[in-house]
């Protein structure tokens, strides 16, 4: 396909998102679920350039990493939107806290449950796509249940598409890394605890600022995970050709880990695809 037809899909897709937006609105405003990700930013961005006003609803807790949150603040600061900030702990939800394969759903239904609330009337919205149809998502179930609607599935944007429109469209940082919720790193039957979780979001930091250091904005993707009690694992995404880390590059990290949250990586592997790890064992 041509650079030209490439566009003009694009923009079919644009188009449609708008025309979507426009029906889900409410005299031109709705909420959105917002994490400061590159899919709910990517939804707001579209709703501003179509003259939509939407209520960005942050849920923080101890399953959300202090620098996601800071971000998000400041991505909406700088966009001039309305945010509003919840505090939710799912540790409390026996689902979550036993590590059931419904923990999603679980956390999910109660996240939005109170999102809900919080938009007082709004239609609320999140930034499920296309693409997350492709894998297991058992919190899909209670988006249906609650009546969330997901304008970036409709319109039938996948990931690489919101990327490419987000650049077309001069959304910042369209290349933007997903990092999902800490609590799927955990294996199933496993017990998050808050301790845990901030060990996750402080190792990750670490992970993210020297593999930045190394490769700059072509940083591979990547996950910390718990595998099994004290079995911590880094995952990454493929380098270009290379499967293995280089050798002084492994070592720094392993090193930094452990000065900084006392965590020993028992395994670094590359994987093809990072998302749903646990539910492909």
């Amino acid at each position: 396909m041509s650079s030209r037809a490439l566009d003009k899909a694009l923009y079919f897709l644009w188009d449609n998102l708008q025309v979507i937006l426009e029906e889900m609105a409410l005299d031109g405003h709705f909420s959105l679920a917002y994490s400061g990700g590159l899919d709910s930013r990517f939804v707001a961005h579209a709703a501003q350039r179509a003259g939509f006003v939407p209520l960005l609803l942050h849920v923080r807790g101890p399953h959300v990493p202090p620098v996601e949150t800071a971000y998000a603040r400041r991505w909406a600061a700088w966009r001039g939107l309305s945010l509003r900030e919840l505090t939710v702990d799912p540790l409390d939800l026996p689902a979550v806290a036993s590590g059931t394969r419904d923990r999603c759903y679980a956390c999910k239904f109660t996240l939005f449950s109170r999102l809900l609330e919080e938009a007082e009337g709004l239609p609320l919205c999140d930034g499920t796509h296309a693409s997350d149809a492709q894998g297991y998502r058992p919190g899909r179930k209670a988006l249906d249940e609650l009546g969330i609607r997901s304008p970036l599935a409709l319109a039938g944007l996948s990931k690489a598409d919101i990327r490419a429109l987000g650049r077309l469209t001069g959304l910042e940082h369209a290349d933007q890394n997903a990092r999902p919720c800490l609590l799927t790193r955990f294996d199933y039957g496993m017990r998050p605890t808050p301790e845990l979780l901030n060990a996750l979001s402080h190792g990750e930091q670490t992970i993210d600022e020297i593999l930045r250091l190394a490769f700059g904005e072509r940083a591979p993707d990547f996950r910390l995970r718990l595998t099994g009690p004290n079995c911590w694992e880094l995952h990454l995404r493929p380098m270009g050709k290379k499967r293995e880390l280089p050798p002084l590059l492994e070592k720094r990290l392993l090193s930094a880990l452990k000065d900084a949250v006392g965590v020993n990586v028992t395994r670094i592997a590359v994987l093809d695809t990072l998302s749903g790890y646990f539910d492909r064992k």
